[in-house]
């Protein structure tokens, strides 16, 4: 093996362990936020996730008011040879009872590359048994859900800039170039913030 190759397995042997660490619930704040920063801080990013996405596709607003309810997450992810990740906070909101439900996301990817990538998520549901499960139960989106929700947004029902995750399930990705049209997020799992509720 050379000198080249047992640098770049080093690199993705530690950059693997931090990738771990982080989906073991490693916090994105710095240790000195008090919850209450850490809401007022989530808040704030689910209101401007909200207006940047009504900008450039104002169909969403009247779609997100219909719903049952939604999510926001902003996700903050590196990748570096062979190993990516990164981590995520949002908020879960019921349009009706006017809860809210903080939670995290974390996120696993393989494949050859560098790069920083940063995106925010606007889930909407449409019916409240998917908002609760996605509260109660979390959710797994992988590589084969990523590729059937392309599928699934394809067709009479599409709602433009939204691909549909499953029926009645809904997903914007907005990155720092506007609305994406194909989700990116793969091996993402979504859960419940012990911390914040």
């Amino acid at each position: 093996m050379t000198r080249r190759n047992m640098v770049f397995a080093a690199l993705s042997l530690l950059f693997s362990g931090f990738v771990l660490h982080g989906m073991a619930g490693a916090s994105i704040f710095p240790k000195e936020k008090t919850p209450d920063e850490q809401r007022t801080e989530i808040r704030k990013t689910r209101d401007q996730t909200l207006k940047d996405l009504y900008r450039v596709q104002p169909e969403a607003e009247r779609h997100i008011r219909k719903a049952a309810g939604y999510a926001v997450f902003s996700n903050f992810g590196v990748k570096v040879l062979v190993a990516g990740g990164g981590s995520g906070t949002g908020l879960a909101f019921d349009n009706k009872t006017k809860k809210e439900t903080f939670m995290r996301m974390a996120e696993v990817q393989a494949g050859l590359g560098f790069g920083v990538k940063k995106f925010r998520l606007v889930w909407v549901f449409e019916n409240k048994a998917d908002l609760e499960r996605f509260i109660s139960s979390g959710w797994e989106l992988g590589a084969q859900t990523t590729a059937s929700a392309k599928v699934a947004g394809q067709g009479a029902n599409v709602l433009t800039g939204a691909v549909s995750v499953t029926p009645g399930v809904w997903l914007y990705q907005l990155t720092d170039d506007g609305l994406a049209l194909e989700l990116t997020a793969k091996g993402t799992r979504y859960y419940k913030d012990a911390d914040l509720n």
